[in-house]
């Protein structure tokens, strides 16, 4: 006797256990991909470059590189870890992690962080806005050319916060509803 499966039976192939809605997934791919330019923008300040910026103070090179590097790869690492609100890996640890490794991940862990997390970016990032408009006081280019260049290579990053709180809704609805 055959038995046949039906396509509901099947798990999702992103590992989870309801399946991501299609616009979760591409927004969750695209929060890398929105920081990536203002990333790449500020390599060149760790080894003395300002980018056209008016710098009132000039740090050496061994204490603007550590922090020119560390927040690039920090702010690039959390925009990968939302990828985890529309993988399996965000609902069961995975294997290889010491001590937790395989066990489910409540969902209040992942939904508190990343719904401060954008609520967080969300705000600093219309603050930076505000200070590119000129409404509050902000950084200050020797011409036009580094301004546009600059706020070309930031501006995505304002996507951020909005896309991280869809992202963050749809694993709600996903894991608690």
């Amino acid at each position: 006797m055959k038995t046949t499966t039906t396509p509901s039976a099947a798990p999702p192939a992103d590992g989870t256990e309801r399946p991501v809605p299609r616009w979760a997934t591409a927004m969750a791919r695209a929060i890398p991909l929105v920081g990536l330019p203002a990333c790449l923008w500020r390599l060149p300040f760790a080894v003395g470059f300002t980018m056209g910026t008016v710098q009132e103070k000039t740090y050496s090179w061994w204490v603007i590189a550590p922090y020119v590097f560390t927040l690039s790869t920090v702010s690039e690492c959390l925009a990968l870890l939302s990828i985890g609100l529309v993988r399996g890996w965000g609902e069961v640890v995975p294997g290889w992690v010491p001590v937790i490794g395989g066990r489910r991940v409540a969902p209040a862990a992942a939904i508190v962080p990343a719904t401060l997390g954008g609520l967080v970016l969300t705000g600093v990032l219309v603050e930076w806005w505000l200070a590119i408009l000129g409404v509050i006081p902000g950084l200050h280019y020797t011409n036009d050319s580094w301004r546009v260049l600059g706020v070309c290579c930031q501006a995505l990053m304002l996507l951020w916060g909005p896309l991280l709180l869809a992202v963050t809704y749809a694993y709600w609805v996903r894991r608690c509803r």
